[in-house]
């Protein structure tokens, strides 16, 4: 069978695909392979899981949920998605601080390629990272903690390191949310005032004149006028003309945290179910409006290929390959149409617009500019893997190899 990523624009070439049911298992498999990399749920867009030796899957290895409520973290299997997290630590009376667009993401792939939400206040999904394990190239297991010197180089490291099997996340306690979707943003908004009026907020558009913007709040958005929008009269989808009805709930209704801070919903095939192609640029957020300007610049030339833009902001961290890693940040992400060979064009000349603004990719979508991989992680890469049995195309680019 033909194993392919969620949007079907990479087959992957594992000679092998392992699903091993025990821990014993996948030590031994990971010890006796030459060539090894692990595959989450497959939401990436680039090759970053893809290797020519053998592939790995965890979908079979028993990690239950395991909440610590003295300590107010949780550890989960590195296979396991945010939806099915999400209702039991809700259950629980706890919440995740942020998550992203869609639910259906694993956590151990979300965290290794620096996955984010929204908001000015919120960090990445790597940033909830408290402690994981990772079976390392002899199979031994290894387990870090938050105050381990390898720590900060371990949380995203693009399966450099090991085979992630367990991740521990801190936890905040539960909180309800309501989303309101408002249209018409005019073109001359002020962007630290319209990102910073909710928990949560995301632009759309499609770089004519205006937005429509997407606001998660705790509290119930004012009446009367908002930034020069108008509230939406009904029910909206990210991508214009396309029904909302795999969107989580909007008109202020108010719901779970789990329910209102992705855009889709857990039970409905996500975004356009994989019928596009996804690039996004981190860049510092001081920079957000002299970046969008300039993108407006080359409008004519994103809309032929574009379903859809969103403009959100993540709080600045210390993980070495983290995109956000000492600077809040402003991300501009691309949801192309399902067109390589018109939209690759089009990736490179955003890349020139943006490069005065030192922009980071996202390291599970497209992009053809490789930022400098830090010393240190090099450095950490070929000491838990001297022999390069984790290291594919994508992260030899990456390491100068």
């Amino acid at each position: 069978m033909t194993l392919t990523n969620w949007a079907g624009n990479i087959t992957f070439r594992a000679l092998t695909v392992h699903h091993p049911s025990t821990l014993d298992e996948l030590q031994h498999l990971v010890a006796d392979s030459a060539a090894i990399r692990a595959l989450g749920s497959g939401h990436s867009f680039n090759d970053v899981a893809d290797g020519p030796g053998d592939l790995v899957t965890l979908d079979r290895l028993p990690y239950p949920i395991e909440i610590d409520k003295d300590a107010a973290r949780v550890r989960v299997g590195a296979r396991t998605t945010y939806a099915e997290l999400a209702p039991v630590l809700h259950a629980n009376g706890f919440a995740l601080e942020n998550m992203a667009s869609l639910p259906h993401i694993s956590v151990a792939g979300s965290v290794a390629t620096g996955t984010h939400g929204s908001g000015v206040a919120n960090q990445s999904l790597s940033s909830a990272v408290s402690a994981l394990e990772l079976v390392t190239a002899d199979g031994s297991v290894v387990a870090l903690e938050r105050d381990d010197d390898d720590f900060p180089g371990a949380v995203v490291a693009l399966g450099a390191l090991g085979v992630v099997t367990s991740v521990t996340l801190d936890l905040v306690p539960a909180f309800e949310l309501r989303q309101y979707v408002r249209e018409g943003l005019p073109e001359d908004f002020d962007f630290e005032a319209v990102m910073s009026d909710g928990y949560s907020v995301s632009l759309f558009t499609d770089w004519r004149d205006t937005a429509n913007v997407w606001i998660k709040r705790r509290t119930e958005l004012p009446a009367g006028d908002w930034h020069g929008t108008r509230a939406a009269d009904g029910p909206r989808h990210p991508v214009p003309g396309m029904p909302p009805g795999s969107c989580t709930e909007q008109l202020g209704v108010p719901g779970p945290w789990y329910d209102r801070l992705p855009h889709f919903r857990a039970d409905s095939p996500p975004s356009s179910a994989g019928d596009e192609l996804q690039t996004e640029f981190l860049l510092p957020r001081q920079h957000a409006t002299e970046a969008i300007r300039s993108l407006r610049g080359i409008a004519d030339r994103i809309r032929p290929v574009l379903q859809i833009s969103e403009v959100r902001t993540i709080a600045a961290d210390e993980l070495w390959l983290s995109p956000y890693r000492g600077r809040d940040t402003v991300g501009i992400h691309f949801t192309w149409k399902k067109d390589w060979a018109g939209v690759l064009p089009v990736i490179g000349l955003v890349e020139e617009r943006l490069a005065e603004f030192e922009p980071r990719p996202h390291w599970g979508k497209l992009f053809t500019r490789y930022p400098a991989c830090p010393e240190r992680f090099s450095t950490l890469a070929r000491r838990y893997d001297p022999a390069g049995k984790f290291r594919n195309d994508f992260v030899r680019v990456l390491l100068g190899e």
